[in-house]
């Protein structure tokens, strides 16, 4: 098992569900009208996965839901987000869409699920948003979002015993 494999997995596999019990947002992906082949408009063509993108200023495109990941990296992204506090996303399950699943990996010219967008911008999949979070990196890119990362909270805790 590799080292980010490791990390993630030890994150937890506990329900995605915010400080207040609720579960985290989630927007399903849906299908857009006229289909869905590159290009013509439908859920996989580069239009319709840049209005997602677009959408919100965290989106995270993944296998499963925030309440239940499907696979061990898209839990790792949910409760990554979830440590730092960011409950306001919006999550897409590719697996509902095979044409978002494949328009999504055209988009970013990234091979694997999930992928998470800042700003309508690529950050990268579990190994990238590991990384950050472990480096401090998420805490900035967060902040420049008008998102206080949770971690800020807990650290000031933490000082004060």
């Amino acid at each position: 098992m590799s080292g980010v494999v490791r990390a993630a997995w030890r994150l937890g596999v506990a329900a995605a569900r915010g400080p207040a019990g609720r579960p985290l947002s989630q927007a399903p992906a849906g299908r857009a009208a006229g289909g869905g082949a590159e290009g013509s408009g439908g859920s996989g063509s580069r239009e319709a996965v840049e209005r997602l993108v677009r959408a919100h200023p965290v989106v995270v495109f993944m296998k499963g839901s925030p309440a239940q990941p499907l696979c061990g990296f898209s839990n790792a992204v949910v409760q990554i987000l979830r440590l730092h506090g960011v409950e306001d996303y919006r999550a897409h399950d590719v697996l509902q869409d095979p044409d978002l699943r494949q328009g999504i990996k055209n988009y970013s010219n990234w091979p694997t699920i999930p992928q998470v967008y800042l700003n309508g911008e690529f950050v990268g999949g579990c190994d990238i948003l590991l990384q950050m979070h472990q480096n401090g990196d998420l805490v900035e890119e967060l902040k420049k979002l008008g998102i206080r990362s949770a971690l800020l909270d807990a650290e000031k805790d933490k000082d004060k015993k």
